[in-house]
């Protein structure tokens, strides 16, 4: 998959019982210029007529069903079915603007690797957001940029986007995978925004943030629950810490064992990835390259700006050693 000057652009909308608000959402984001690819709706088994509204108000949508349960599962399948060269994370609700699709196209066409929303740099806003969720917002911003090395304004808002390409990079687990007897797997649930900052941040992508205007609800409640899904972002990005840790150790030993291997003027060779008796996991394979490295990998300062350094090798982890979230985050 090329990155160009017009790419298709694939929006995902996870949806569950939100039929009256596709009735403007949909609508809206068809009437968006330069005209999107495809609207890939990933349903979590809604009771309201959720599909049969989406499939009568924009036929020609792509319509799924999530494989198991949560926002961070419905994503992740509508990744995966998602054909554009950008992929656009949209909330069906109707807080989120279609009219600023272009504008987090532009941010990747100019050199971004993902586009991460702000509702907190200049030209930004909300309607929805309280006093205490706002103060919230910043505290969990600073945990994040002091573990990350980041600049994030608005580390928990969702209309996020990104190239097409970066989908492994992203490592969420197998949609195809069987849910868990109790919890949901790691990056299943609501955490998967955070999950998705920490990940871009600690491969050390290239991360512009892009000004938008946050609407209330049009019908129907959130969900959200401030203390609770505050304390639920924090376990995140101590789980997602470790997990760069590690991976950045893993990283470094298969370095030192493939120089090992590399005879005087000779080619390198890179040793067989061993598994892990107690676990399954394959240590990672060096067939990629990042750019930059976690934790001072240089400044992101809003709009336009950028994490740049330098390291090597991508990771793909087995997905059956993926954990139930409460056993992650504890």
């Amino acid at each position: 998959m090329q990155r160009n000057d017009s790419p298709r652009v694939s929006v995902v909308v996870p949806t569950r019982n939100e039929a009256r608000n596709l009735e403007v959402v949909l609508p809206a984001i068809a009437a968006v210029r330069p005209a999107v690819h495809e609207v890939v709706i990933v349903d979590g088994n809604s009771v309201d007529g959720t599909i049969e509204t989406a499939q009568r108000v924009l036929p020609w949508a792509k319509v799924i069903t999530q494989t198991r349960k949560g926002k961070g599962n419905a994503m992740a399948c509508g990744f995966a079915a998602a054909t554009g060269d950008i992929i656009v994370m949209f909330d069906a609700d109707g807080s989120a603007d279609p009219a600023e699709i272009p504008a987090f196209v532009s941010a990747l066409v100019a050199g971004a690797d993902f586009a991460k929303g702000s509702r907190f740099i200049r030209g930004g806003g909300s309607d929805d957001i309280t006093l205490l969720r706002k103060s919230g917002n910043a505290g969990l911003n600073g945990v994040a940029n002091a573990l990350f090395g980041t600049s994030y304004t608005d580390l928990c808002y969702g209309y996020n986007a990104f190239w097409a390409d970066l989908r492994s990079v992203l490592d969420l687990p197998a949609i195809d995978l069987p849910a868990p007897a109790d919890g949901m797997l790691w990056g299943d649930g609501f955490e998967i925004e955070t999950v998705l900052n920490c990940r871009v941040a600690a491969a050390g992508l290239k991360i512009t943030e892009v000004p938008s205007m946050e609407r209330e609800r049009i019908f129907g409640q959130s969900n959200l629950r401030t203390f609770a899904d505050g304390a639920r972002v924090l376990r995140t990005l101590a789980a997602e810490r470790r997990r760069a840790t590690q991976f950045r150790a893993e990283r470094v030993q298969v370095e030192v064992e493939s120089r090992a291997l590399t005879p005087a003027g000779g080619i390198p060779m890179v040793p067989p990835m061993p598994e892990d008796g107690d676990n399954g996991r394959q240590a990672p394979r060096v067939n990629g390259t990042f750019h930059g490295t976690m934790n001072g990998a240089g400044p992101m300062n809003g709009a336009g700006s950028n994490q740049n350094g330098s390291a090597s090798g991508s990771r793909h982890e087995n997905p059956r050693v993926l954990l139930a979230f409460e056993e992650e985050a504890s």
